[in-house]
This record gives C-alpha cells, sequence and structure tokens, in this order.
C-alpha cells in the first residue's frame, strides 16, 4: 500500500497531481487509532460493571436490578432481593423531575406489571395489586396495609397513579399521557411563561404530525428534484434560481399578507374562547411571517442588484461542476453515506453515555438510597467520552470531504475522461484509507480543539444567565462570536488542505500552507468565484425552505383546525434547510475543490506544450472574459488584472 515508503521531496518541491502517493501523518494515526481504543475501553469498563444489565433490566432505589436475583450489599437495606418475577422499574411520583441533576426524584421499585389505568385511591392501588400481583408501594408494606397503614401515604405512590406502559426494551414505567412533563418541557422551552401556550403547541404539532411528515418528504423531493436540475442544466441553473427566489420571494410575500387579511376577518366571527386565543397566536404569527418575508425580500433584492454583474460569472464554474456530478452520479449519495455512519456512530455514543449514567459502585445518597458512582480517576470518562464525540463526528466529515476532494481532483486532472477511473469515488476511499487518514485525523482534531472551548464557554453563559454582569456577559459572547469565525475559517482551511493532500500527497501541514498560499493569491477570485456560487447555492437552500414553508402555512390553512402554526412550520422549515443543506454541501465542496485545482492550474501551466491546461474550455473561455472585462475597466494596471497574469495570452486557443 505505500504505507512504509518514504518519498523525498526537494527544497523547491513541485506539484504533480496523483503522480506520488505516500502515506501522511502517520503519528497523528496512531494517536487516533490509540483515542478509538480508549473509547472501547470506556464501553467495555461500562458493560463489566454490569451498567448494561441495570441499564436495559433497570434497577431500584436500593439498588436490586429488575427480573433476576440480587447480592446483598452491605449497610444497604433491602438489597439482594429476589426480583426474578418483578420486571419493570416503577416511579412512586414519576413526574417529579430533578431538571439540575437530569433524574426522577422519586423512589423506584421493581414491579410484576405497570398500571394500565389510572389508579385515584390507595384502594384502587391495593386492588390492583391483589388483582395482578404487582404490588406498587414499597416492599416492607404488605398490600393488605396499604389502606390502613399510617405511613401508606409516603410509601405508596402519588396519587393518582397515572395510567403508564412499559417502554420498548428498557423495562421502565412510562406514564402514557405526555401532559404529565409539562412543567418539565415548560423549563426547558425558556420563552413559554403560560402552560395554556405549550399545551397549545403541543397540540397543534400532534394534530399536524402527518402534514409535518409529508412536509418533511416534501423537502427531500424538492432537494433530490434540485440536484437533478444541478445535474442536467448547470448553465441556466444561475438563472433559474434567481429568477425563482425572486418570483418565490415576492408571491410568498404577497401570499402571507393576503392569509393575514383573510385570517384577520375571520377572528371577527363568532368563536369559542379557545378558538377565539388560538386565532389570535395565529393572526400574531401571520403577521410576523409576513413582516420577516417582506424584510428578507428587500435584503434579497439588495443584494442581487449588488452581485448581478457577478452572477454571469459563476455559470462556467457550476458548469464545470454539473459535469463532475453527470461522471461522479455516486457524489449523490455522499450525504446518505455520511449521514448513515454520523448515526450509528451517535446511537453507539449514546448507549455507552447510558451505561456510563448507571455504572459504578453503589452508595448512599443523602435521602438514604442506592445511586451508582465511579470514584477516583476513572470518574473523568465522561469528559473523554465528550471529546471522543467531536473529535470521531469531525473525523467522519473530515472523511466524507477527503472522499469528494479527492474523486474530485481525479476528474480535474484526468485529461481524457474517458479513462477515468470506473469508480472514482472508491478510487478515493482507496487512497483514502490506504494512505490519508493520519492526515483526516490531524484535520479533524485541530477542529476539535477550537470546538472545546467555544462548548465551555458556551455552558458558563448558560449556567450564568442573568447572575452575571453586562461586561462579563459581553466578553463571553465575544469569545464565543470569535472562536465561532475561527472554526469556520479552519473548517474552509481544512478542506482545502484536503484537496492539496489529494492532489500531491502531502501531510495535513504543508498542504494547508500550500492551499493557503494558493486562496491569498487568488484572493479576488476566491470572493468573485467561490464566495458567489455558495452564495447560489445558499439561494437554493432558500428556495426548498420557502417552498416547504409555504406549502405547510397552505396546508396548515387549509386544515382549519384551531391549532397554533408556529411549531410545526418551525420543526418543518428547520428540516428543510437540514436536508437542503445536506445535499447542496456535496455541491460546494464540488465547487470549492475544483476552484483551487483550477487555481493550481493555472498557476502551474500555461497552455504551452508540454504545460498544457487541465481545465476545462469553458473555464478557458471564462478566465479570457475576466480578463478582457478587467482590462477595459482598468486597463489591465488594477490588483485583479495582476492576479490574472500567469494566464497564457493563447490560453483561449486551447
Amino acid at each position: 500500500m505505500g504505507c512504509c515508503s518514504s518519498a523525498a521531496h526537494s527544497s523547491k518541491r513541485e506539484w504533480k497531481p496523483l503522480e506520488d502517493r505516500s502515506c501522511t501523518d502517520i503519528p497523528w494515526l496512531l494517536l487516533f487509532i490509540l483515542f478509538c481504543v480508549g473509547m472501547g475501553f470506556i464501553c467495555g469498563f461500562s458493560i463489566a460493571t454490569g451498567a448494561a444489565a441495570r441499564l436495559v433490566s433497570g434497577y431500584d432505589s436500593y439498588g436490586n436490578i429488575c427480573g433476576q436475583k440480587n447480592v446483598m450489599v452491605d449497610e444497604i437495606v433491602n438489597s439482594g432481593l429476589d426480583l426474578t418475577q418483578k420486571k419493570y422499574v416503577f416511579f412512586l411520583d414519576p413526574c417529579n423531575v430533578d431538571l439540575v441533576h437530569r433524574k426522577i426524584k422519586s423512589i423506584a421499585l421493581c414491579v410484576a406489571a405497570c398500571p394500565r389505568k389510572e389508579l385515584k385511591t390507595l384502594a384502587d392501588v391495593q386492588k390492583f395489586a391483589e388483582t395482578n400481583g404487582s404490588h406498587l408501594c414499597s416492599y416492607e408494606l404488605q398490600s393488605s396495609k396499604y389502606t390502613t397503614d399510617s405511613q401508606a401515604s409516603k410509601l405508596c405512590p402519588k396519587l393518582p397513579v397515572p395510567e403508564s406502559a412499559p417502554i420498548p426494551f428498557f423495562h421502565r414505567c412510562a406514564p402514557v399521557n405526555i401532559s404529565c412533563y409539562a412543567k418539565f418541557a415548560e423549563a426547558l422551552i425558556t420563552f413559554v411563561s403560560d402552560s395554556s401556550v405549550l399545551h397549545r403547541l403541543i397540540s397543534g404539532v400532534m394534530t399536524s404530525k402527518e402534514i409535518i411528515m409529508g412536509l418533511c418528504l416534501l423537502s427531500l423531493v424538492l432537494s433530490m428534484i434540485l440536484m437533478v436540475i444541478i445535474r442536467y442544466i448547470s448553465r441556466v441553473l444561475v438563472w433559474i434560481l434567481t429568477i425563482l427566489v425572486v418570483l418565490g420571494s415576492l408571491g410568498g410575500t404577497g401570499v402571507l399578507w393576503w392569509l393575514y387579511a383573510k385570517q384577520r376577518n375571520f377572528v371577527s366571527e363568532t368563536l369559542t374562547a379557545d378558538q377565539l386565543q388560538v386565532a389570535k397566536d395565529n393572526l400574531q404569527a401571520l403577521l410576523v411571517y409576513a413582516i420577516s418575508a417582506t424584510v428578507f425580500t428587500v435584503i434579497l433584492f439588495l443584494i442581487m442588484l449588488i452581485m448581478r454583474k457577478r452572477v454571469a460569472l459563476t455559470i462556467a464554474l457550476f458548469h464545470v461542476a454539473g459535469k463532475v456530478f453527470i461522471h461522479l452520479p455516486l457524489l449523490v449519495f455522499q450525504p446518505f453515506w455520511t449521514f448513515f455512519a454520523l448515526i450509528l456512530f451517535w446511537s453507539y455514543w449514546i448507549m455507552v453515555l447510558l451505561f456510563l449514567g448507571t455504572t459504578g459502585s453503589p452508595v448512599l445518597n443523602e435521602e438514604g438510597f442506592v445511586e451508582f458512582r465511579v470514584l477516583g480517576p476513572l470518574q473523568y470518562m465522561w469528559w473523554y467520552h465528550v471529546v471522543g464525540l467531536i473529535w470521531i463526528s469531525e473525523f467522519i466529515l473530515a472523511c466524507q470531504q477527503m472522499t469528494v476532494a479527492g474523486a474530485v481532483v481525479t476528474y480535474y486532472f484526468t485529461r481524457e475522461k474517458r479513462n477515468l477511473p470506473f469508480t472514482p469515488i472508491l478510487a478515493s476511499v482507496n487512497r483514502l484509507v490506504c494512505y490519508h487518514l493520519g492526515t483526516v485525523a490531524k484535520g479533524s482534531f485541530i477542529i476539535t480543539l477550537v470546538k472545546i472551548p467555544r462548548m465551555i464557554l458556551m455552558y458558563i453563559h448558560s449556567q450564568l444567565k442573568g447572575k452575571e454582569n453586562a461586561c462579563a456577559r459581553c466578553m463571553l459572547k465575544a469569545c464565543i462570536c470569535c472562536l465561532w469565525c475561527l472554526e469556520k475559517c479552519l473548517t474552509y482551511l481544512n478542506q482545502n488542505a484536503y484537496t492539496a493532500t489529494a492532489i500531491n500527497s502531502t501531510n495535513f501541514c504543508t498542504s494547508a500552507k500550500d492551499a493557503f498560499v494558493i486562496l491569498v493569491e487568488n484572493a479576488l477570485r476566491v470572493a468573485a468565484i467561490n464566495t458567489v456560487g455558495d452564495f447560489m447555492l445558499f439561494l437554493g437552500k432558500v428556495l426548498i425552505v420557502c417552498s416547504t414553508g409555504l406549502a405547510g402555512v397552505m396546508l396548515l390553512n387549509y386544515q382549519r383546525d384551531y391549532t397554533v402554526w408556529v411549531l410545526p412550520l418551525i420543526i418543518v422549515c428547520l428540516f428543510a434547510f437540514l436536508v437542503a443543506h445536506c445535499f447542496l454541501s456535496i455541491y460546494e465542496m464540488v465547487v470549492d475543490v475544483l476552484f483551487l485545482c483550477f487555481a493550481i492550474d493555472t498557476k502551474y501551466n500555461d497552455g504551452s506544450p508540454g504545460r498544457e491546461f487541465y481545465m476545462d474550455k469553458i473555464l478557458m473561455e471564462f478566465v479570457e472574459n475576466s480578463r478582457k472585462s478587467m482590462k477595459e475597466a482598468g486597463r489591465g494596471g488594477g490588483a485583479e488584472g495582476r492576479e490574472l497574469k500567469p494566464m497564457a495570452p493563447g490560453a483561449s486557443s486551447s
């Protein structure tokens, strides 16, 4: 595989696209492997200490695992019980949620069955125990004394006992009615001050769940259609997007104002108090939507007016990117594989996190009940696990970037497209696995180093909310903003570094330096091509979100149920943007990789024999047209004219 080979680099290294291959950043690959071994140790430790059994089967407040025989623990009463016939965990007060410590503040017992109907009195609890053999009061209290014992109110569940059902695979009795957790939800949603508002929001989501699912599917279909449009009619894509966004913004704004006027007249009709309140909420929401759409449309017009001369310059690069998708159709499916890999890893991470929540040795808390805590240095496994979440997630995303970069680089630097590998994507994956995993590990670790301090500052800011002074709050927000900007800049530089590695098989630092030099030398091209291209792709995302949101407004208005529209529309629009971003980000990567390849091509080739260009003819025409327009505007003496100087005069004839 070439992993042990060493390539000799001269003091003045030249770019040799796809010619030499050698392993890069091997120490970082070894470090990443050791880190993953540590993640595996955490998982193994949590399983070996019985956390898996406690997580799946559940345990009571005395340390007994439900559904099996238990061993007696010293100084802990009610431990070591035989609970073979009692397989479910039942909480005496399931709605008493401690938000600070993220747990239910209630005595937990192992029971034979969950109450399938509401029990309003202790007599009902006693009858349930006698009928089903499931004792819902503490172990030391016999069922015959549920209604007579003076301690029954403390040892028995809080009345009324809500109807509950076991959670699949986790053997916990959970209330069927989610309104039990209304107070918990209100604490999470800080803008809700009235529980009736929360109930209306939840009822709006539950009533409109079919519409929400249909609109989410619509956003997926629209994203796929837009990718097909990008693939086959990229030459006119920019103008299509521009016209559609303009018409969509105008039409959407007009429809929202029309719906607002119509709803305003409808509110005046005779309605019940609850219906009137819901109608007023919808009217206010429509007014906010209409004003926001109007402001957005004005801003969009101003931006497009300023950038109208740059739109034509973007078409050439979009046309080449469309050709890339024609030759490499599997690029469209990259978001699926990446999303699938992330879901698998996140599922594993959450599973281990739950294991860690139940691992450790049994200790008595302040209330005299058992908790499992990890003592000593092993208690810091949480932090290691959190760092693993960030680093490995970034590693998976970086693998996608390197795969896309390698495939596009292969396409660009292959003069005869008929000689492309049968599967350039798989060839790129093979090069990544054989040579460049260390580079990906190093690049993703750098992003992790920036993300961790930002997350810590965000956590501190949330914990100090309302306690810190204005100066401290401003400084915290400024630091968070600076770290966010640094993260975005490093992410963009990393992506170009992966492209440089895919081209010349250099390590991360060398690739990042070379990519940075190329980008600085072509600063105006970055602004004129890359930024405008990203803006047009952003318009594509806006088009999908606006189309999905407008369809949601029309469907919810047609439904005529007295439910609040705000939350369903927010859910739909967020999902639509996420789907559109996943698909169009691949196209954005292709444009960025093509730009760096194009810049390298113009720097090291001039079109003469032996130094022919790799670029597509339309890119040659684009550069020539740009040079002509720049000469006409500044007689070739401006900064843009100097930037295009590496191009040979005979480029257009190639």
